[in-house]
């Protein structure tokens, strides 16, 4: 029997990947590598190229295959991008996990983790943010996913398909090691912006708003390490394998660090000057989302090594100095 991992050769997916294998599993993987990276995908795992809006694609997958559970994870993340092009996020994110859902029922699949986001809150009522806090998302990003849970609600009301939605705060760092990281085209990710600048592959930081209502007037984000993260997906698998019934649960350090805490400390940790400058805000950012991660911590057994913002910068520079190009090399 085998774990079925969509978007299993992007950034998240393929440290779940690899930590899976670690654990003797056996893994399929599903990419269509618009922003994954076959590189990154462990040797020991099978990889199928295609789209999951593809029905008789991932019926044929399905059929090859004997699949006990499946972490999904491929989805379009950038909120700007989802700001300008919403169709585009709802098409791929939405349209896809139908298809996904349509084909586990079809082939009596009953457990899937799928990664949600913070964004579902929009703007938070107050901090640190519960489960149970209202969903109003400001960008079609935080909308496709919310209706992602809504869909995995009926879907095991009608199916028993029982769901696991875990919505990430900010994701951060790399396999310590170095060989496993983050390496989008475009970057649109503060942290690994922050090293580009520290490895003179940018000029200098924008920082989009400093008049947030913080401390120091730009954003405030809680950032956890993709290797705990990993290990979440991981662990809510066992926790349906093991008769859990659905649920969402949070995803965060539960510490906040504001965008010039974050520039600062990056300064601490690679030596280098980094130089910012400010810029306007970006339509559809809340100020502030700090997580509340108790649920997780409980129910899940989830205990994020990684509690220190330092260790996970340390663990992303180590990254991009081994992997200047990302996988291009």
């Amino acid at each position: 029997m085998s774990i079925l991992v969509t978007g299993g050769a992007g950034y998240i997916g393929s440290i779940t990947v690899d930590q899976l294998i670690t654990q003797g599993q056996d893994i399929v993987v599903i990419d269509n590598l618009s922003t994954g990276h076959r590189e990154a995908v462990n040797e020991n795992a099978r990889l199928y190229e295609g789209d999951l809006r593809d029905a008789e694609f991932m019926d044929n997958v399905f059929g090859k295959e004997t699949i006990e559970a499946v972490i999904h994870v491929a989805a379009f993340s950038i909120v700007p991008e989802s700001m300008k092009d919403p169709l585009k996020y709802f098409n791929n994110n939405d349209t896809g996990f139908v298809t996904l859902l349509e084909t586990m029922n079809h082939h009596d699949v009953r457990q899937i983790v799928f990664s949600s986001t913070a964004a579902v809150y929009g703007e938070p009522v107050h901090i640190p943010i519960t489960e149970a806090d209202p969903k109003i998302p400001t960008n079609p990003y935080g909308e496709s996913k919310l209706l992602m849970e809504k869909m995995a609600r009926w879907a095991d009301e009608a199916y028993g398909i029982r769901f696991v939605a875990l919505r990430y705060f900010n994701v951060a760092g790399a396999k310590p090691d170095g060989s496993i990281g983050e390496d989008h085209h475009p970057e649109t990710h503060l942290l690994p912006i922050i090293l580009q600048v520290a490895t003179g592959k940018r000029e200098k930081l924008q920082i989009f708003g400093d008049d947030y209502d913080t401390e120091d007037g730009t954003n405030v984000r809680d950032y956890v390490h993709v290797m705990d993260l990993a290990a979440a997906h991981i662990l809510a698998a066992k926790y349906l394998q093991n008769g859990g019934k659905s649920d969402a649960f949070n995803l965060g350090s539960a510490t906040g660090f504001s965008n010039l805490q974050l520039l600062q400390a990056a300064r601490q940790v690679t030596g280098q000057a980094i130089p910012s400058e400010m810029a306007p805000r970006r339509p559809g950012d809340p100020s502030t989302l700090i997580a509340a991660s108790d649920k997780a911590r409980e129910v899940l057994g989830w205990k994020p090594v990684f509690d220190d913002v330092t260790k996970t910068i340390e663990t992303a520079w180590t990254w991009t100095q081994s992997h200047p190009n990302g996988y291009q090399e």
